[in-house]
């Protein structure tokens, strides 16, 4: 059981952050376009100029190659990069079909070029490609933005599975006071630069 810690968290207008997410635990961050979520997440991914500590399981970021930690703590972006025009190139380590199928995705995704790839269905395979990586802990980035519904459930579905069978720490962004309710134990919302516990989802 991994926990993702932040002590003295500092990235542009955002912090200092004082966070503790443990394995197992989803927590949700709310808050108004421009108050820095992304900014945060993004500097917890290594990809952003921060000071403070992020740790994980009691290993500093500082102390990780950039590669290695993003693997363990794996940001799923609002819009995902993708180097390759075949969906497919994106997994070397293959994709569990029985996680297509909970997303409503067909295993001929694969074969699919990622130009042909509606918006909701980028985000989709995003996300999948980061849990095949099996990271410890997930940044989620409004990972149901663009889907309808029955798609956001199912996704939903998946990251519950997911960081209950791994113990995996989850800080999920979103604006869905819906959903904050469905998947998280604990909410806070971003304002001014600091985390304000929202209580018990």
């Amino acid at each position: 059981m991994a926990a993702l810690r932040l002590r003295q968290f500092v990235t542009r207008h955002v912090g200092p952050i004082e966070l503790a997410v443990a394995g197992g635990e989803c927590v949700c961050i709310e808050g108004a376009s421009g108050s820095g979520k992304t900014l945060l997440l993004r500097a917890i991914a290594d990809l952003d100029p921060c000071r403070g500590e992020a740790s994980l399981d009691g290993t500093s970021c500082a102390s990780v190659p950039p590669p290695l930690w993003r693997r363990s703590v794996a940001l799923v972006a609002a819009e995902s990069q993708w180097w390759s025009e075949r969906v497919g190139d994106h997994f070397e380590h293959g994709l569990d079909p029985v996680w297509l199928e909970q997303l409503a995705l067909p295993v001929a995704s694969l074969d699919w070029e990622v130009g042909r790839c509606s918006t909701g269905e980028r985000q989709r395979l995003a996300l999948l490609r980061s849990l095949m990586l099996g990271p410890a802990a997930l940044l989620l980035d409004e990972p149901t933005a663009s889907l309808d519904q029955d798609t956001t459930r199912r996704v939903e579905a998946l990251l519950d599975d997911y960081r209950r069978q791994r113990q995996a720490a989850v800080l999920w962004v979103s604006h869905d006071a819906g959903q904050i309710g469905r998947v998280a134990q604990r909410r806070f919302i971003l304002r001014d630069g600091r985390l304000e516990e929202g209580g018990s989802a």
